[in-house]
């Protein structure tokens, strides 16, 4: 009877969100009929402590546990899969490619929300619009009431419904203001269909020039069908024109699309241009949004209800009941890597999703990624090109700066301060780009040679003035600002080299009454700053903008003229192989920035190197040539994209934990590898301590694919037998954008 009874318990297959290459096995309550579940459903299971949220992969009669050993699910909370089967798939295959635990990956395809159980359902917010009154009502006919003027000026200039997040966002003490244009009857409830609309645009097409609509037809012309298209546009090309009138065509035949984008910064001036050209339900999901708000994005997309997603990585794995074209634009942006758990590519994943859908990908960019013209030239992609800015926009003209034996100010030499005096008394805008934030990367004491370094981290503390304070960018640890040397005592402490708030301040002494706005990460932490400034700068409230590497994407500003790059030599020398492509494109990505309007542009570059081989490549002949010398290099070499890499990373609190480690690894692959695989270290990470832990690394790469992840393969299981491995944190990275 025993027997019997075990044979007849239904064993479910779990794939339980933990660091583990395994399922778990749990039994099914009696009440439920096994035959009602669906693969893929969400269910709630007891897990030592705690309970977590995992996806039911199977229900069988065995297990290699006694039945009496195995717990019970707590709870089904789906009654269909949330993911269809195309959406799993996808995710088995990155389970296996990037070789990491199933149930980790399957988590990543949830937002927050679901992850933590709570139900599929759309948490209704209410939105508002203009009421006809309000439509025609100005604002300045509420001077009485600045408040409602501002908030009626709000609705009259957006294209669609403000929900509460929005109105927040604008103001915290909204609720009053709101009830008092709501008495007014100036504006009112939006029903539920307000934005499903048609036909699906609110506004005409802008008219596309030869080569955007060459693009244009091609990528129409295999809508339905899965295709990569790699859509190559300098800078101010319209590239995003392009996107919009393919997009259009889409929804036309009544499907959705999802765009990727590399950073949250150019979400919210995307979702504007497509609120104001299309009639569809478009949502977004990034990582400033509440769980709500993201989870609501989620299951419109999934539901059939939202026409558009704009997201960025993570919203990668949003499912659609009605796909029918993906977009990621700036596709060489190395944000679309994932660094940190699941180390997935965004851009390459998002790929493997549209041939699995069969349907079209573009990949938008200005400074492609090797990988990418790589793809081309080995005909997988199909290269579109726009080689001139859209309207009457002109490309920029180079300038390359020799500051050698020159007198420089803070970062600033002569020739450039003269420059933008010129270009300000034209009453046009200067940008310049130093993309290292804080006021000085060093404190040095004058007297002993001290320097203020991280207690945790191979890192010096870098200066923020204003804030009075040391800080760590890489651990994040502070301390005050010292004002004697700890080691001499002498008072000569001195702050060395540059940052974004030390230039900030100088160009406020060199050019007095002129406006200066910095854009960093210190001065964009609170929510709505970077929207505040980038308006600033575009209703020619800033003279000049001088910032990091936020201001490289995507921005369009009309009035600057004059782009400078203050410290590019700082990249020409790195030991990582990827860092000379990074370098060209953040030049080529900044340079855009310049004459984007029907002015001129100029884009300097101050360098000590005016004779170095990629400046001088990519300032003569451009960033293609640039990208064919340093793919050759790449092919002598034998390196990616001419062979294939995975990165093993381990830290510890001590340095020898790791290393032994590595050496039990290296032992393991002496057996495993086939002689087809080259094994590089273990060697120390370039950065060898970072928040206290001492971190190690190993290398391996082979040209075939195919037997990299073979030996992964082999080489896991092996792995979790290593005793050293309880003292240390391990990932495998494949496919690393950098060996930091």
């Amino acid at each position: 009877m025993a027997k019997l009874a075990v044979a007849s318990k239904q064993i479910c297959k779990i794939a339980v969100p933990m660091p583990l290459y395994r399922l778990f096995d749990y039994l099914l309550p009696d009440s439920i009929d096994p035959a009602s579940l669906q693969i893929g459903i969400r269910v709630s299971v007891p897990f030592g402590k705690q309970k977590k949220t995992g996806v039911l992969l199977e229900v069988c009669q065995d297990s290699e546990v006694q039945t009496n050993r195995l717990k019970t699910i707590g709870k089904i909370l789906d009654r269909q899969s949330l993911l269809s089967q195309p959406d799993l798939q996808l995710l088995f295959w990155a389970s296996r490619y990037y070789h990491h635990p199933l149930g980790e990956v399957l988590a990543a395809a949830f937002p927050v929300a679901l992850r933590k159980g709570k139900d599929a359902v759309i948490q209704q917010e209410k939105a508002y619009v203009l009421s006809p009154k309000g439509k025609l009502l100005k604002p300045e006919q509420l001077k009485r009431a600045p408040k409602q003027q501002a908030m009626l000026a709000l609705f009259q200039q957006s294209p669609g419904p403000l929900d509460s997040a929005t109105l927040k966002e604008w103001n915290d003490n909204w609720r009053g203001t709101l009830k008092g244009l709501l008495d007014k009857k100036l504006i009112m409830l939006a029903q539920d269909n307000e934005m499903i609309d048609t036909p699906v645009c609110r506004q005409a097409p802008l008219t596309a020039n030869a080569q955007q609509q060459q693009a244009i037809d091609r990528i129409r012309s295999t809508l339905g069908q899965f295709s990569v298209f790699l859509l190559e546009g300098v800078t101010g090309s319209g590239k995003t024109e392009v996107y919009m009138q393919v997009i259009e065509q889409v929804l036309q035949q009544n499907r959705q699309i999802l765009v990727l984008l590399p950073e949250i910064t150019l979400t919210p001036q995307l979702e504007q241009r497509f609120l104001q050209r299309f009639a569809v339900p478009i949502v977004s999901s990034h990582s400033k949004l509440t769980d709500n708000q993201r989870l609501n994005a989620w299951l419109m997309m999934q539901q059939g209800k939202g026409g558009i997603m704009l997201g960025t990585r993570s919203a990668l794995f949003t499912p659609m009941a009605r796909p029918g074209l993906i977009v990621l634009d700036e596709e060489h942006d190395s944000s679309f890597k994932q660094q940190e758990g699941f180390r997935f590519s965004a851009r390459d994943v998002a790929v493997v999703r549209a041939r699995n859908l069969g349907i079209p990908i573009v990949l938008g960019s200005a400074t492609p990624s090797l990988e990418s013209l790589y793809n081309v030239s080995q005909q997988r992609y199909h290269l579109l090109h726009l080689p001139e800015r859209a309207g009457n926009a002109i490309k920029p003209r180079f300038q390359m700066l020799d500051i050698r034996n020159k007198k420089i100010q803070d970062g600033l030499s002569e020739s450039l301060v003269a420059e933008i005096n010129k270009t300000l008394a034209k009453q046009e805008q200067v940008l310049l780009f130093l993309n290292r934030r804080g006021y000085a990367p060093v404190q040095m004491c004058h007297s002993c040679g001290y320097v203020s370094r991280c207690r945790r981290c191979d890192a010096n503390l870098v200066i923020h003035y204003d804030e009075n304070r040391l800080r760590c960018h890489h651990c994040g640890s502070e301390q005050g600002l010292i004002r004697q040397c700890p080691v001499c005592q002498s008072g000569e402490l001195r702050a060395i080299g540059l940052g974004t708030e030390r230039i900030e301040k100088t160009l406020a002494e060199l050019f007095p009454g002129k406006t200066v706005v910095r854009l960093d990460r210190d001065t964009t932490q609170r929510k709505g700053t970077l929207e505040d400034y980038l308006q600033r700068i575009n209703r020619g409230q800033a003279d000049i903008i001088v910032g990091t590497q936020m201001l490289a994407k995507g921005h369009h500003f009309p009035n600057v003229t004059l782009v400078a790059l203050l410290d590019v030599d700082s990249g020409l020398f790195s030991i990582d192989f990827h860092s000379a492509e990074k370098l060209a494109q953040m030049i080529v990505q900044v340079a855009g920035r310049a004459g984007r309007a029907e002015k001129e542009g100029r884009v300097i570059l101050q360098t000590r190197q005016p004779d170095h081989p990629l400046l001088t490549t990519l300032l003569r002949e451009g960033y293609r040539a640039f990208a064919r010398s340093a793919l050759a290099e790449r092919h002598m070499a034998a390196l990616p994209p001419y062979s294939h890499q995975a990165l093993l990373r381990v830290q510890a609190p001590n340095a020898q934990a790791p290393q032994q480690f590595l050496l039990a690894v290296v032992e393991c692959l002496k057996v495993l590898n086939n002689g087809k695989t080259l094994v590089l270290g273990p060697v120390a990470a370039p950065m060898a301590r970072r928040a206290g832990q001492f971190r190690f690394q190993l290398l391996l790469q082979s040209v075939q694919r195919k037997e990299l992840h073979n030996l992964l393969d082999r080489l896991l299981p092996e792995i979790e037998q290593i005793p050293e491995r309880k003292k240390v944190r391990w990932s495998l990275d494949v496919d690393p954008v950098d060996l930091y």
